[in-house]
This record gives structure tokens, sequence and C-alpha cells, in this order.
């Protein structure tokens, strides 16, 4: 174990004796992580600062259960991760199907350069093409949109996924690769609907 993991034993074991300050340390030290999490997870109807509250009341309410055989990183993270994956599902039912007429301008200035071939690499326009992609991937599945932001936007490793998600390396395999397959056709379809 490295120092910074026995300095988090410790606090835990002040927190489980009801030290408000070792709380405090705590709740600072998993901040960083869970807003990391959160930014890139979090349903676009709620509030980050409400899904992390959400997420800090479930990992103390359930310290009591970590026994300390994984890393207490990745302990929160796949709490904060299975927070979200949660809420995602649920906002899932409420999504409606992506068309052109429905992007911003600068959205459409994407599709367009698209259509036309264009490097949509253009520094004016990167945002807006980040901004799109977050579009197409709130159309996945939350475990598939999931699986893609952790091994092609994070570039984790598929034992890296296991450990946050605790699904084996054959389903992140199998999800990464259906996944992929449906942001290409979720792609085709917009650049279709500027066709037709």
């Amino acid at each position: 174990m490295d120092s910074d993991e026995l300095n988090v034993i410790e606090i835990l074991e002040r927190v489980r004796d009801g030290d408000e300050d070792a709380a405090n340390q705590l709740l600072d030290y998993m901040t960083p992580l869970v807003m990391k999490i959160v930014w890139r997870r979090c349903p676009s109807s709620l509030a980050e600062e409400d899904m992390a509250q959400e997420i800090f009341i479930r990992v103390f309410k359930n310290l009591g259960q970590f026994k300390g055989t994984a890393h207490f990183n990745h302990w929160v993270s796949r709490i904060a991760v299975n927070t979200c994956i949660t809420h995602l599902i649920k906002a899932k039912g409420r999504k409606k199907e992506l068309r052109k007429s429905d992007l911003s301008e600068e959205h459409q200035a994407v599709i367009d350069a698209a259509i036309a071939d264009e490097s949509i690499a253009l520094p004016d326009e990167r945002a807006s093409s980040l901004e799109l992609l977050r579009c197409l991937l709130d159309r996945l599945d939350p475990k598939d949109r999931l699986v893609i932001e952790l091994r092609e936007l994070e570039q984790k490793s598929v034992k890296e996924i296991t450990q946050i998600t605790g699904w084996s390396g054959v389903n992140v395999r199998v999800r990464a690769m259906r996944a992929k397959k449906k942001l290409r056709r979720f792609w085709q379809e917009l650049l279709e609907s500027e066709n037709g």
C-alpha cells in the first residue's frame, strides 16, 4: 500500500470512531475524484452538485462495508459510477430521438462539415464537436456510455474498467464493440437526416 492509501485508512478509522474533522478530511480527499466522475457521467437534467452530494451520502452510509481489499479510490469510484448509471437509466426513459433540427447552430456546422468531408477538428469547432459527441453518447444505454467514456475518452485499460465497474473483461470488450457500432449508427442517422 502506498502512503496515500495508508493515510486514507487512518482517516477512515477516525471517521468510524465519529471524528468530524476526519470526516471533513475524507470529504476533501474524495471530492476531486467524485466530481470528475460526476462531470463526465451526470445526466444533464440533474445538477452536478446534487449528484455529488448523493454519492458522498452513499459513501459515508456504506463505510462499514469497505474492507480494504480494494483501493479506497476504486471503491468510491464504483459507488459514484453506479449512482450515475442509476440516474442515467432513469433519464434514458425521457430521452427522445436526436435529429439535426434539434441541434444548435454550432452542432449543425459540425454535421455540415462532416457531410462536406471537411475537417471537423478546427480549433473553433472543437467545443461544438465535443458537445455533439456528448449528445450522441446520451443516446446510448448508460452502461454502454460508461464503457465508451472509460475506454475511448479516458483511455482506461480493460483491467481498470473491470475494477471500476465489477464487470468481466469479456463483458467490457463486447459492450465497447457494440457501443461503438451504435454510435456509428447514430452518427449516420444524423448525416442522413440532413440529406433526407
